[in-house]
């Protein structure tokens, strides 16, 4: 199974990275098959199959594997090697497993660290041909100031002394596809990031200039982080976040070549993605 003849399987299909592969894809003549759990919800580009399942019921899957040569998958479901031994009995030859940068701090005992330690396992262990992938935060995780922004001028948010090498999804998908399609990724470990460091307040100013609005940022304390973080999630993952930024024991700064290597270009810019979204923030 080849070229045009090839078909992949998406999970997580409309959510940031997952949408981006879709259509990194499906720009490229594939059959593309994008797990969903609502085909009714989905907006998918034309000629692209809902395939309606659940990584979290692998054998949700079955019917949607017929003809699939690849599949990009998210980490942390409950079952991981049970979703690659479907993939492997279904004959799926090459899975890419998105993973986070968290994986090179190497915690066990970190919440997330675990999940994304847990995922990339299932893919090492699992007989396929695999390539993980370990972004940095996404540029689209601005995309949750929408409610401040939408209420007036100034955005109040965690973290604001941490720089981050933040991605857009497109180029973490570009890099996905890459590896679905072409040779020479088998067992890479691919580490994601965007062209440069930013704190919160560079990247508030830069939508401020693109959206032409007076825009300017304020840190939360960490008694007000620790609060919020209580009121959005489960005790564990407040404790991991609290070690990764607070503490400051993930550092995601650091600019890497990845994106660049596997493209044959340079990662795209937070200015860039603002503006290719800015209709987002209206």
């Amino acid at each position: 199974m080849s070229g045009n003849e090839s078909g992949y399987l998406v999970a997580g299909a409309t959510g940031n990275v997952g949408a981006e592969v879709v259509r990194a894809l499906a720009a490229r003549g594939l059959r593309v098959k994008a797990l969903v759990r609502d085909a009714g919800r989905a907006a998918l580009p034309d000629g692209v199959e809902a395939a309606v399942g659940d990584l979290d019921r692998p054998e949700s899957l079955e019917p949607w594997l017929g003809g699939v040569a690849g599949a990009f998958l998210l980490p942390g479901f409950a079952d991981m090697p049970g979703v690659y031994e479907r993939l492997r009995g279904a004959g799926v030859e090459r899975v890419v497993q998105l993973s986070g940068s968290s994986t090179e701090v190497g915690s066990p005992e970190n919440a997330v660290t675990a999940m994304m330690i847990g995922s990339e396992a299932a893919a090492r262990e699992s007989g396929l041909r695999w390539t993980v992938l370990r972004p940095s935060g996404f540029m689209s995780n601005t995309l949750r100031w929408l409610p401040q922004l939408r209420e007036g001028d100034v955005v109040r948010a965690p973290w604001g002394d941490v720089p981050v090498a933040c991605i857009d999804a497109a180029d973490i998908a570009a890099v996905a596809a890459a590896a679905l399609t072409g040779d020479g990724h088998d067992g890479q470990v691919y580490r994601l990031s965007g062209p440069r460091a930013m704190v919160p307040a560079e990247q508030v100013a830069v939508l401020g200039e693109v959206l032409g609005r007076p825009l300017r940022f304020e840190g939360l304390t960490l008694e007000e982080t620790r609060a919020e973080l209580e009121a959005t999630m489960p005790e564990k993952y407040v404790r991991a976040f609290w070690e990764f930024y607070a503490d400051g024991v993930l550092d995601e700064s650091v600019v890497f070549p990845d994106v660049e290597r596997v493209t044959g270009r340079p990662p795209r810019t937070f200015e860039e993605w603002a503006r290719a979204h800015s209709e987002d923030f209206a």
